[in-house]
């Protein structure tokens, strides 16, 4: 039997850093993830070390390409938007920081992103030709497209403007505890309103949610009253580490 095609990927958050090699046929951890909490002061060097030390964790995954993600807008390695991880990071080139540190080839991408990859890889969109949007439901609103296949990085589309608020300020789950919305009166009221604009802008074919809300789906998608097919994520946590891992596979075999 052949050794799985093995990736790496770390998730970077506001609350923790967390990592593990991947069976990039499966989209299985191949050793239970390391997390390491994420630095009070979360500078460009904090990260990078703890990212160099959880990449030495795993020695069975030496040599392979690191794929990282981070909680904003990445354009070719470059750090745009840094809302949720104070410090220096704008204007920053996260892909050099990390693979100086780790010496190895390094792909960093959003964190949305990374787990829309693996959706539609390994997960809820698996197989589904078209346009997939994942909206990741948490403090704040996460977006990302892909179509038939293919990343459209960096889609905001948290941040739309309906009704003269910005989006996720009415939608998130963040919103809804604010708000002390039952499940029910926050699907009908506030996310069909954001699902319906969303649909007359993309026309998708498919609807995922995710974030820690998606282990909940059966209390508020089923009282959406929208046309297209809405589905809970189905790697949940894991996914940002297995679309990392992937990314950063696929990218590196382009490019050698």
């Amino acid at each position: 039997m052949s050794e799985p095609t093995m990736g790496l990927g770390i998730d970077i958050g506001g609350s923790g850093i967390k990592g593990a090699p991947v069976d990039l046929d499966s989209g299985e951890f191949l050793r239970d993830r390391l997390k390491i909490l994420t630095p009070e002061r979360p500078d460009p060097e904090a990260v990078a070390a703890i990212v160099a030390e959880i990449a030495d964790h795993f020695p069975e995954a030496a040599g392979t390409p690191l794929g990282v993600t981070f909680p904003g807008v990445v354009q070719n390695g470059t750090v745009r938007t840094a809302a949720n991880l104070p410090g220096p990071w704008v204007g920053s080139d996260a892909r050099a920081l990390f693979s100086q540190a780790t010496g190895r080839p390094v792909r960093v991408l959003n964190d949305a992103d990374a787990a829309a990859l693996a959706e539609a890889r390994y997960g809820a969109a698996k197989g589904v030709l078209g346009t997939v949007l994942m909206t990741t439901l948490g403090t704040g609103i996460g977006t990302a497209l892909v179509v038939d296949g293919r990343l459209v990085p960096n889609t905001e589309f948290g941040h739309l403007e309906i009704d003269g608020h910005d989006a996720e300020t009415r939608a998130s789950s963040g919103a809804r505890k604010r708000d002390e919305l039952s499940y029910q009166a926050w699907a009908r009221k506030r996310l069909n309103r954001y699902y319906r604009v969303i649909e007359d802008l993309l026309w998708p074919d498919l609807i995922v949610v995710g974030g820690g809300v998606s282990r909940k789906a059966d209390r508020f998608l089923p009282h959406l009253d929208i046309r297209t097919p809405i589905v809970p994520a189905t790697l949940r946590n894991t996914a940002g580490i297995v679309g990392a891992a992937l990314a950063a596979t696929e990218d590196h075999a382009r490019h050698s």
